[in-house]
């Protein structure tokens, strides 16, 4: 049975997507069977895939409002091992939509056990928000994957997030825990990095991972020819190290 990781952080523009993208093709790579489930209604992971939205017939929406099986909408990647659930323009009245509907925080649990011996590693992308989608990947989740930037407002929102965690377990999903803190946007050169890195591992002692996401051009471009950046240049430095974060993170599930 898949492992299921929730990567998650409700302020944007940390690095969620990329690495979503990019943690996902690095573990395919490395021979593991992967599903990346794009939850968030912009739709990023599923165009940093190479896959069209508009041509999607079914999509993470319809699996969660109309009740398609998620096998339908499962798309094979050109890239190793990996396979997609994508996100439509439909996701973003999806949360409106899940009020009336019953057991609502486990449409998303439901939707995946139909799938989940298919794969070594199910990662979910979740929008930057504390809503019910991102509660839908919580209760659905063994555990959650948290990117941080390396900049002044790195740990706003945190607290807030991890007491929606403690609430999660304890009402829904008893099991989850803390998978790992990423910090991207990392430039060692900076003081201001050193000094996020050291606040954060207080906030997340021994939870935080030694591999770091450098800001990286190619990282940048590799979205906008549907490609992970391990596809699209994997000698560059952002291709580096997404092999080696996966690499770190691969040898932590075998302890």
């Amino acid at each position: 049975m898949g492992k299921t990781i929730a990567i998650i952080n409700q302020k944007g523009g940390v690095g969620k997507t990329t690495t979503a993208v990019n943690l996902s093709a690095a573990v395919g790579a490395a021979g593991k069977k992967v599903l990346i489930c794009d939850i968030d209604p912009q739709g990023n992971t599923t165009s940093g895939y190479g896959v069209n939205k508009r041509s999607v017939q079914n999509s993470a929406y319809d699996v969660l409002i109309n009740g398609v099986p998620t096998a339908q909408a499962i798309l094979r990647t050109k890239f190793k091992n990996v396979d997609i659930l994508p996100s439509d323009i439909n996701l973003a009245g999806a949360e409106v939509e899940m009020i009336a509907l019953e057991k609502r925080e486990s449409l998303l649990k439901n939707a995946l056990a139909s799938v989940w011996e298919q794969y070594d590693y199910i990662f979910l992308d979740c929008p930057p928000s504390l809503g019910l989608i991102t509660i839908n990947a919580l209760c659905a989740s063994d555990s959650f994957l948290v990117p941080i930037q390396c900049e002044y407002y790195a740990l706003e929102g945190l607290a807030q997030l991890m007491t929606t965690v403690r609430q999660i377990k304890r009402l829904y999903n008893p099991h989850i825990e803390l998978e790992g803190v990423l910090l991207t946007m990392y430039d060692g050169r900076l003081n201001l990095t050193n000094q996020v890195v050291e606040e954060v591992k207080k906030f997340f002692p021994k939870k935080v991972y030694k591999s770091t996401i450098p800001r990286n051009v190619r990282l940048s471009e590799a979205p906008s020819f549907g490609e992970p950046v391990l596809y699209y240049d994997k000698n560059s430095k952002g291709a580096a190290a997404y092999t080696a974060f996966a690499a770190e993170f691969l040898e932590k599930q075998v302890k």
